[in-house]
């Protein structure tokens, strides 16, 4: 008589979308030998983080949703970051994630052991958590490189806000071991600072926008901006009334459509309440409307034509300065950096407290901001809206695989790769999430998500069927795929000249999936254990 097989145990890394979804789906399979590991205090991911005023998503709500647990509440057509954060704690309670949690528990390093077949992981856990765990990122950056075109920092290290706001804050080490290992921090979680020339030498106060500081007055405060990206649009209305003086420093202009935002009725919500599918109609309509515009994106990027007009025409009707309109007019491709949404952008940029600065930043002195052309912006605060580390970065965490292989020396090397953004040759029974061509520049990342969810479920079930402890990608499957991934690139509108954060440094597109997101879908559907090694 056979023994049972024993329970997988199971590490999720990351309580946002993709770490609570994975975890929902692991209950519902049965297996309840799984730990989700959040390093802050709170669960929430990017939307705990980025709470920066103004910030909301800038999807439709009803599709920036878990399609399995819809919420018939959104109060807006686009839902602001207190809402999605509602949102996804209502999901850790009703599907009574709390006892797989521990919060305040950083993966520091994960190793698979090849003698016992399973992955050791490296914890870091603190007593308690002053700021609420959030991070403060340092300006000591080991790989500064002044030639990087993104013109952040590659890799600041991060520390602990609760060991700097409290010295009886501590942490403590231990070993633990997992079977499985789902990486699911994300891409949108470590934020990448200007890469200036003594930025750590203002004397006055400096924070990211994904770290923001709300105990800050900024009320009469002469302010600086660095970034025009998704943060910095909508922040900047937020706080341009309130501001004495505010310097936006741009280096590329982004393209801005007008964002269809508006309040839900409670009537609308009613029929979401007691009828469904109205809701699930809606939802698909609202698909079906966005992957529409793939079609410009990776078949045929000529057809943005049309979006470029009316962007030009959105820009000239809310920007009736000539000089300021010309600062504002993108020079490159609809669609080769990400679109972004904004009803109130451009007359916030309109207003006489605000100028956009678009000469190079020499460097940050004790008292400001200093131009190439020798200009001084004295300021009280800089405020970096300059995104996040996504390229160039190497793995979330210290991850060594078989025959001591260092994901980030690899990914540093050649950029990020995987196979469907989730499996990586070398690494047995490692799976991402959100992980490398998996972004996307016209839908909504939860389908994305879901797919990923579905696609990492089936490989469990084969592990299990196959009876095997580990289950490794095979490296000509993964370097086939990203042949062919990076030969469909070339036909999108990504790769048409500028240099967006979905690229390495190279150029080379490492964020973006250039197909439809139900091709996508399709793909992850079904494991082919033909894909894999099995070793039992």
């Amino acid at each position: 008589m056979s023994s049972p097989t024993p329970a997988l145990r199971i590490a999720i890394v990351g309580s946002g979308f993709a770490g609570i979804g994975m975890a929902i789906r692991l209950r519902r399979m049965g297996l309840e030998s799984f730990t989700l590991y959040e390093a802050a205090a709170e669960i929430g991911g990017t939307w705990r983080d980025n709470a920066y005023p103004g910030a909301a998503c800038d999807v439709p709500s009803h599709l920036y949703s878990f399609s399995f647990e819809p919420n018939p509440n959104w109060s807006r057509a686009f839902s602001p970051q207190a809402e999605i954060l509602a949102y996804l704690k209502h999901c850790v309670r009703k599907y009574e994630l709390e006892p797989y949690l521990r919060r305040r528990t950083r993966v520091v390093a994960a190793r698979f052991d090849e003698t016992k077949q399973v992955w050791m992981l490296e914890l870091e856990r603190f007593d308690r958590a002053p700021r609420d765990a959030s991070f403060e990122v340092s300006f000591d950056d080991p790989l500064a490189d002044s030639s990087d075109p993104a013109g952040v920092a590659a890799n600041p290290v991060e520390s602990r806000a609760e060991n700097r706001a409290d010295s009886h804050a501590f942490s403590r080490r231990e070993t633990v071991e997992a079977d499985v290992v789902i990486a699911a921090s994300g891409p949108l979680s470590r934020p990448a600072l200007p890469r200036i020339d003594g930025l750590e030498r203002f004397a006055g106060k400096l924070f990211h926008s994904a770290r923001w500081d709300h105990d800050y007055p900024l009320e009469g405060k002469r302010v600086a901006v660095i970034g025009t990206g998704a943060s910095a649009i909508q922040f900047v209305p937020q706080i341009q009334p309130r501001v004495a003086r505010l310097d936006l420093f741009q280096r590329t202009p982004p393209w801005i459509m007008p964002k269809p935002d508006k309040a839900i009725s409670a009537r609308t919500r009613w029929w979401f309440q007691h009828l469904p599918l109205t809701q699930r109609l809606v939802r698909s309509a609202i698909y079906w409307q966005l992957e529409s515009r793939a079609v410009g994106f990776v078949v045929n990027p000529k057809l943005m034509s049309l979006p470029t007009r009316f962007g030009l025409s959105y820009l000239e009707r809310r920007v009736k300065d000539p000089a300021l309109r010309a600062k504002l007019t993108p020079r490159y491709r609809f669609g080769c950096k990400r679109v972004l949404l904004s009803s109130d952008y451009y007359p916030a940029l309109s207003q006489p407290n605000v100028e956009v600065i678009t000469d190079a930043i020499r460097e940050i002195v004790a008292d400001g901001v200093v131009t190439e052309d020798g200009m001084l912006h004295a300021v009280d605060a800089i405020i970096c809206g300059t995104g996040f580390q996504v390229n160039d970065v190497g793995a979330p965490f210290e991850v060594t695989g078989v025959d001591g292989a260092d994901l980030s020396a690899l990914w540093l090397h050649d950029g990020p790769q995987a196979y469907l953004g989730t499996s990586i040759a070398g690494f047995p029974n490692f799976f991402m999430m959100a992980g490398p061509n998996t972004g996307l520049g016209h839908n909504s990342m939860i389908y994305m998500i879901e797919s990923q969810i579905q696609y990492i479920a089936d490989c469990l079930r084969t592990l299990r069927y196959q009876r095997a402890r580990t289950m490794t990608l095979r490296a000509d499957v993964q370097q086939t795929f990203n042949a062919r991934l990076q030969h469909d690139m070339q036909r999108s509108v990504w790769t048409t000249g500028c240099h967006s954060w979905y690229q390495t440094r190279s150029g080379k597109v490492t964020a973006i999936w250039p197909g439809f997101t139900f091709s996508f879908r399709r793909r992850t559907r079904r494991v082919r254990a033909e894909e894999y090694r099995f070793d039992r």
